[in-house]
């Protein structure tokens, strides 16, 4: 009897989670628009890699439709409301990243594509390390408050934490797997100790690199090839910079308490209230039915 009250149990706790997965996703109409439009432009982009025959493109577009779900799924879970701004913010990075970068070879084609997006994961992940700070603190068990410029640090180094693992990421991919995460640079110069006969120490220049010939066949790229090196500093300087950026604003905002308007404001999550709580709705039996965006956002 307890095992069939177990399963029974376990049944009705999806069913209710599904309820508010279904509910959450409708909550703010301008978000699930752009869920809507993205889910079916993976979809297609999905047909279209099946009948190509790259299934490792067929993989990533797998991955995306998994990973849009990803927002509201924590909002039910966590039980927080990621504000409209946020949630198509993020919504639109997976697309960007996923299908677009890796897909479509945005990497590649687009000079600067791998750059922006860095550049907005550093500003995201600050917006989650400032997030996770308040949301954590807002205990009735803490009687203290947290000065916003600590706020605003945690949030610097949350965000550079996360491009560092990042980066250990690519360069364990490229090390172990031989890919490319790490792209590769032409350069025209080096400066090395490595070559340096006298082993002082002394740097070695070696400017004006026109070719690079390997085993008697040049490899046509004009230039010298960095393995890694520099696209990884780039991406970790970029990150600096979006994370910069919203630890400023993020300041101010903890400063005036939520007063001011900065960019911040559009970017940090709150705790569900008992309206919006569509989990504790669903397990109570008190969330309505309706197909339809709740509000006008």
């Amino acid at each position: 009897m307890k095992r069939k009250n177990t399963r029974a149990e376990k049944k009705r706790e999806k069913k209710n989670f599904r309820q508010a997965m279904a509910k959450e996703l409708r909550e703010h109409r301008s978000s699930f628009l752009v869920f809507y439009t993205l889910r079916i432009l993976v979809l297609v982009v999905l047909v279209r890699q099946l009948f190509l025959r790259n299934y490792e493109g067929a993989f990533f577009c797998i991955l995306t439709i998994l990973l849009l779900y990803v927002p509201s799924w924590l909002q039910v879970k966590l039980r927080i409301e990621l504000p409209p701004p946020l949630e198509i913010t993020i919504l639109c990075f997976i697309f960007a990243a996923e299908i677009l970068g890796e897909v479509n070879a945005f990497y590649v084609v687009i000079p600067g594509w791998d750059t922006m997006l860095h550049t907005l994961n550093g500003f995201l992940a600050a917006a989650v390390g400032f997030s996770m700070v308040m949301l954590l603190n807002d205990d009735e068990r803490l009687t203290f408050d947290l000065s916003p410029a600590f706020l605003a640090l945690v949030a610097f180094c949350f965000s550079m934490t996360i491009g560092v693992l990042w980066e250990f990421f690519e360069f364990g991919m490229d090390f172990f797997f031989h890919s490319d995460m790490q792209k590769d640079t032409v350069i025209h110069a080096i400066y090395t100790v490595a070559l340096d006969t006298t082993r002082t120490n002394k740097v070695v220049a070696v400017p004006g690199i026109q070719d690079v010939v390997i085993n008697g066949q040049s490899l046509g790229l004009g230039g010298y090839l960095d393995i890694g090196l520099i696209d990884t500093m780039k991406d970790l300087i970029v990150n600096f910079v979006g994370a910069m950026v919203f630890s400023i604003t993020g300041f101010f905002y903890a400063r005036s308490k939520g007063q001011r308007r900065t960019a911040a404001q559009s970017f940090v999550p709150s705790k569900k209230t008992e309206e919006t709580d569509y989990l504790r709705q669903a397990q109570q039996g008190n969330l309505p039915e309706t197909d339809a965006p709740t509000d006008k956002q």
